[in-house]
């Protein structure tokens, strides 16, 4: 998850996935997992957050600059994932954003 204190006073980037999975799931599970675990050790991880109805989801991860999420688009598991995407997604947009100010609130 993410640390919302790491946000706060400081310029970072977003990359924000929206998709819509396919009913093909085969294996997807597995290298979600594997993905989420080599992501959280890259340079400049900061975390994510995501949401989900099961079919539909928002995933967004937080990166400290745009070369580290550059670095992590190359990594060998992150591209094998890439190159499935054709058979558990249906639907999928890929956005990089830069974040110049953010709030949090929590009760």
């Amino acid at each position: 998850m993410l640390d919302k204190n790491v946000l706060n006073g400081k310029d970072y980037y977003a990359v924000i996935f929206s998709n819509t999975k396919s009913d093909d799931m085969e294996g997807y599970a597995e290298m979600d997992n594997l993905t989420m675990e080599l992501a959280a050790k890259q340079k400049g991880y900061l975390g994510f957050e995501a949401v989900s109805n099961g079919k539909n989801t928002v995933f967004v991860s937080y990166w400290e600059t745009k070369e580290d999420i550059n670095e992590w688009s190359k990594n060998a598991v992150h591209l094998k994932v890439k190159a499935n995407a054709h058979k558990w997604y249906t639907r999928y947009l890929s956005q990089i954003c830069k974040v110049e100010n953010s709030r949090y609130f929590e009760y």
